[in-house]
């Protein structure tokens, strides 16, 4: 759906074309308060500056071109809402890594110390780095037979 943007000086004008349409009634009931022979030329004065603004009105606000209508599409039914997924159980292990962060090896949490000693031989016998750091795995369940 495209939004319209709005003219905003096309309506200022219009606005005041309207305010002074109101001013000249004002002033025209006056004249005609004032004495008769004032009343025709009010009138007169009056119908003058309605045409003036119509004419205005016709030359400032661009002919609007009506589309035809469309059709309103048929909503498709709304999907019912599923449940939320269930939350997957997870677990810490010590993964060995080398530099280009590849895990070379896992250890389960309380083998810390294996861990490092292995991260250790690993330094030294292929002189690059290797760490030891803590990864989250999920937790395989048993499924029951």
């Amino acid at each position: 759906m495209a939004r319209r943007i709005l003219n905003r000086k096309d309506l200022r004008a219009d606005f005041e074309a309207a305010e002074r349409s109101k001013g000249e009634g004002e002033e025209a009931e006056e004249e005609e308060e004032a004495g008769d022979e004032d009343e025709e030329e009010g009138e007169v004065d009056e119908e003058a500056g309605e045409s003036q603004d119509e004419e205005l009105d016709e030359e400032e606000a661009p002919k609007k071109k009506k589309k035809p209508a469309k059709e309103p599409k048929a909503k498709p039914k709304a999907k019912p809402r599923s449940r939320a997924a269930k939350i997957t159980r997870m677990k810490v292990v010590w993964g060995v890594f080398n530099n280009s962060n590849q895990r070379v090896a896992v250890y389960e949490y309380p083998k810390r110390k294996e861990a490092d000693d292995h991260a250790a031989r690993l330094t030294a016998d292929k002189k690059s780095t290797h760490f030891v750091q803590p990864v989250k795995e999920p937790i395989e369940e048993k499924k029951e037979a």
